[in-house]
């Protein structure tokens, strides 16, 4: 991730008010409006990721969770 100014910035936690570290992926989409090339991606800390990824799973949204930084990426079920 990088700031405004150019420089490196911490990638942090997509949940609301959260400002820690973020270790992991949460890959998903809304498939009554993205097809299934189009993808969305939160990111999120260790005390977040469950919060999260429940969330959009109770919303019926395809979603995985991956390790963050390994550059790995997942395909959400369609």
């Amino acid at each position: 991730m990088i700031d405004e100014l150019g420089g490196s910035a911490t990638a942090i936690c997509s949940r609301a008010g959260c400002r820690a570290p973020a270790t992991k992926r949460i890959v998903w989409r809304n498939p009554r409006i993205h097809d299934a090339a189009r993808r969305k991606i939160w990111l999120a800390c260790d005390a977040h990721v469950e919060y999260l990824r429940d969330y959009l799973a109770a919303r019926r949204f395809p979603v995985a969770v991956e390790p963050f930084g390994t550059g790995r990426r997942s395909d959400p079920a369609s």
